[in-house]
């Protein structure tokens, strides 16, 4: 039995669910769903493509195109790997099959959460990134509430935040257990597999 399942195991106990119940039709019309699958078992996502339409609709098209198929989970920060930041975060990382990187679409323009009051909290999915305008289709999932990824937050020098777009509506339990995977400072060693991300139907 592997390391990774044993790890990941241990934590499948329970998992915090983030309730739809009491959506009205319109809303629910409007929900769009996607199932990470990985090693250590399932995400569920419900993103916000009325709020954050360019983000989602990037994010999809790497769903939709199967780059996340065979992606990873390559990245954990945890409050005990970052000496240098003053400003201290807690993230999973993930990409695409990295045998599909020379496909890496265009980057696209940030949607501020300043603009689309979604905010960076437990659970939150957001758009990894270097400058303003440069995320492509690295993502992370926070793990517990992280302002100081919105707009104005601390994080980056530049105050301009991360894009926020959905969140772990199941699941969370499995993010966990990818934080605490065995890494090298910020790099999972070995890496997540993504084996299947797919948009499933309301």
């Amino acid at each position: 039995m592997s390391s990774i399942f044993i790890r990941c195991l241990c934590f499948l106990l329970s998992g915090a669910v983030y309730s739809l119940s009491g959506a009205d039709d319109k809303a629910m019309a409007s929900i769009v769903r996607v199932i990470l699958t990985t090693e250590c078992g399932e995400i569920e996502l419900v993103l916000d493509a009325d709020r954050a339409s360019a983000t989602t609709a990037n994010f999809l098209r790497y769903v939709e195109g199967g780059f996340y198929d065979g992606g990873l989970f390559h990245r954990t920060v945890t409050l005990d790997n970052q000496p240098a930041n003053k400003i201290r975060i807690e993230v999973i990382q993930g990409g695409i099959n990295p045998a599909r990187a020379k496909e890496d679409g265009p980057a696209i323009a940030l949607e501020r959460t300043r603009d689309t009051g979604l905010r960076h909290v437990d659970g939150t999915i957001s758009m990894a990134r270097n400058g303003p305008d440069t995320a492509t289709s690295d993502f992370f999932i926070c793990l517990g509430d992280q302002r100081d990824l919105d707009f104005g937050g601390q994080r980056n020098p530049d105050g301009q935040g991360f894009a926020a777009f959905g969140h772990v509506v199941r699941g969370l339990e499995v993010l966990r257990a990818i934080q605490m995977a065995p890494a090298a400072g910020q790099k999972l060693t070995p890496a997540i597999v993504i084996i299947r991300a797919r948009r499933i139907p309301n």
